[in-house]
C-alpha cells in the first residue's frame, strides 16, 4: 500500500509541476519575444538547440540507469552515482568544446558564440542536476525535483523579466537561465546528500562503468535521436533561411511545446497502468489503450481548430512583427494530434518491453525529418520547417500503431467513430469562434469555443453523462 501511495503522490507532484512549468516557461517565452522581435528570438533559441543537442554528450543515458539500478539496489547508490560522475566531468568538457567547434564551423558571429558559451553552463549543469534527480527517482522520491523544476521557471521569469524590463539585452537574458541552473545543482546536490542520505564522492570502477555503458546504450541512442529531431530543424533553419524565420518558427513550435504537458502529464499516471496489464490482464490493457486515444482525441482536436482560426490573434500576443509566424503556427498545430496520440502508443511501447522499436521508429523519423527539411526550408522558409513536423509526427504515428498492433488486439474502429464526432464538433466549433471573432476579445472566443465544442460534442454522442460523472468521481480519493 505504500508503494502505491508514494505512486500516486509522486504522479501528482509531477503533475502539478509540470502544468505550472509550462504556463511559466510560455509566459517567458511570450515576454522574450516582445522584447527581441523575430530576428534576436532566433539567435536566442538558435544558441540554446545548439547546445541542447550536445547535451546527450554529457549524459549518455546514464540518469535512466540511475534511477532503474538504483531502485533495484538502494545500498550501491553511493558507488554507481560515484562512477557516474567520474564518467560526467570529462564528458562535459567535451560537449563545451563540440559546442564550440560547431559555432565555429557553421561561421555563426560573436554574439551567437556568447550566447551558445553561456547556454553550455546551464546545459552542463542541468545534465549534472538530472543525475541527482536520476538517484533520488531511484528512492521513489519526485517531490524535491518537482519543487526545483517550479522554481527554476520562477527564478528565469522573475529575473529575466527584470533583464527585459531594464533593457540589458539577450545575453543578460541567457544569463539568467545559467543562474537559474545554478541554483537547481546546488539544490539536487543538497537533497541527494542531506535528504535522500547519498554522499558524493568520485570513483571509477572499470567494470561498473562497463556494465553502465552496456545498459544505458538503447537510452543513449533513442535520447541522440530526440534531441536531434526535437532541436535540429531550428539548426537547419538558421543556416538555410536566417534567424528570422527560426525566431517566426519558435512562435509554432513553443506553442506546441507548451501544450504537451496535456498528454505528458495524462501517461504518467497510465504508464504504471499499461505495465501491469501487460504483465497479467492483456485485454485490459488493450480497453486502456484505446480509451487514452479517445481522450487525447476530444482533447487535441478542438485545440487544433481552435488555433487555426485564431492564428492571426494568437501570434500577435508576441508582437506584430510575429504576423507571419501564423501560417506556420496553422500547418504545424495539425501535428498536434499526432505528438497527443504518440504519449500512450510510445508507453505502450515501452510497457510491453518494445522500447528498442521505439529508438528504431524515432530513427526513421528524425532521418526523414532531416530529408525533408533539406527539401522545404529552402523554398518555404519557416512554412517548410512547419509542415516537415507534421509529416514526420504522421510518420511516427503510423509506425507507432504498426508495432501497436503486434501487441494487443487493436483494431481502430471505435477510435475512428471518435475521431469523426470530434472532428465535426470542432469544426462547428471552429465555424461559431470565427462568426464571433471580430466582435468579442481573445478570451472570450476562447471561452465560447470551449463551450460550443462540449455541447456539439454531447449532442453528436462523444462523450455521455456518465463519462462526466465518472472523471469527476475519480478527482474523490477513497477511504
Amino acid at each position: 500500500m505504500n508503494k502505491v501511495n508514494n505512486i500516486a503522490k509522486n504522479t501528482s507532484y509531477l503533475t502539478v509541476a509540470l502544468i505550472l512549468q509550462k504556463i511559466i516557461s510560455f509566459s517567458y517565452f511570450a515576454l522574450l519575444a516582445r522584447a527581441f522581435g523575430p530576428a534576436l528570438l532566433g539567435k536566442y533559441y538558435l544558441a540554446i538547440s545548439l547546445t541542447t543537442i550536445f547535451a546527450i554528450i554529457v549524459d549518455l543515458g546514464f540518469a535512466n540507469v540511475l534511477t532503474r539500478e538504483i531502485a533495484k539496489r538502494q545500498e550501491d547508490s553511493k558507488r554507481l552515482l560515484g562512477n557516474v560522475l567520474a564518467i560526467k566531468i570529462p564528458l562535459a568538457l567535451l560537449a563545451l568544446v563540440a559546442v564550440v567547434v560547431t559555432v565555429k564551423v557553421l561561421g555563426y558571429d560573436s554574439l551567437i558564440m556568447k550566447l551558445a558559451l553561456i547556454s553550455s553552463i546551464s546545459m552542463i549543469l542541468d545534465s549534472f542536476t538530472y543525475t541527482f534527480f536520476s538517484v533520488s527517482r531511484g528512492f521513489h522520491n519526485l517531490k524535491y525535483e518537482s519543487i526545483s523544476s517550479v522554481i527554476f521557471q520562477l527564478i528565469v521569469l522573475v529575473f529575466g523579466g527584470l533583464a527585459l524590463y531594464f533593457n540589458y539585452g539577450v545575453l543578460a537574458a541567457m544569463l539568467v537561465l545559467a543562474l537559474a541552473s545554478i541554483f537547481n545543482f546546488f539544490f539536487s546536490w543538497f537533497i541527494v546528500r542531506r535528504k535522500i542520505g547519498v554522499r558524493l564522492h568520485l570513483a571509477f570502477n572499470k567494470q561498473t562503468v562497463y556494465e553502465m555503458l552496456f545498459i544505458s546504450w538503447p537510452f543513449a541512442v533513442y535520447a541522440i535521436f530526440q534531441k536531434l529531431y526535437t532541436y535540429l530543424d531550428s539548426v537547419l533553419l538558421s543556416q538555410l533561411a536566417g534567424d528570422v524565420q527560426v525566431g517566426l518558427y519558435q512562435v509554432a513550435f513553443k506553442i506546441i511545446f507548451a501544450l504537451q504537458f496535456l498528454p505528458s502529464a495524462f501517461t504518467a499516471s497510465l504508464y504504471p497502468a499499461m505495465s501491469a496489464y501487460w504483465q497479467d490482464n492483456r485485454s485490459q490493457l488493450a480497453v486502456t489503450f484505446e480509451r487514452a486515444l479517445n481522450y487525447l482525441i476530444m482533447i487535441s482536436w478542438p485545440i487544433i481548430i481552435g488555433s487555426i482560426v485564431l492564428a492571426d490573434r494568437l501570434v500577435l500576443i508576441f508582437k506584430s512583427d510575429y504576423a507571419a509566424a501564423a501560417l506556420p503556427l496553422q500547418i504545424s498545430i495539425v501535428a498536434l494530434f499526432f505528438i497527443f496520440i504518440n504519449f500512450p502508443i510510445g508507453s505502450l511501447l515501452n510497457a510491453c518491453d518494445k522500447q528498442k522499436k521505439n529508438t528504431f521508429n524515432i530513427g526513421i523519423v528524425l532521418l526523414a525529418s532531416i530529408i525533408l527539411n533539406f527539401i522545404l526550408i529552402p523554398k518555404f522558409q519557416a512554412v517548410g520547417a512547419s509542415i516537415t513536423v507534421l509529416l514526420t509526427n504522421m510518420l511516427m504515428t503510423i509506425l507507432g500503431l504498426r508495432e501497436a498492433k503486434k501487441i494487443i488486439d487493436y483494431r481502430g474502429k471505435k477510435n475512428l467513430i471518435v475521431l469523426a464526432k470530434t472532428i465535426a464538433a470542432s469544426i462547428l466549433m471552429g465555424l461559431i469562434v470565427f462568426a464571433l471573432d471580430k466582435y468579442i476579445p481573445l478570451f472570450a472566443s476562447v471561452l465560447v469555443g470551449m463551450l460550443s465544442y462540449f455541447v456539439a460534442l454531447y449532442l453528436f454522442g462523444g462523450f455521455k453523462k456518465e463519462d462526466v460523472l465518472s472523471i469527476a468521481q475519480s478527482f474523490h480519493l477513497k477511504k
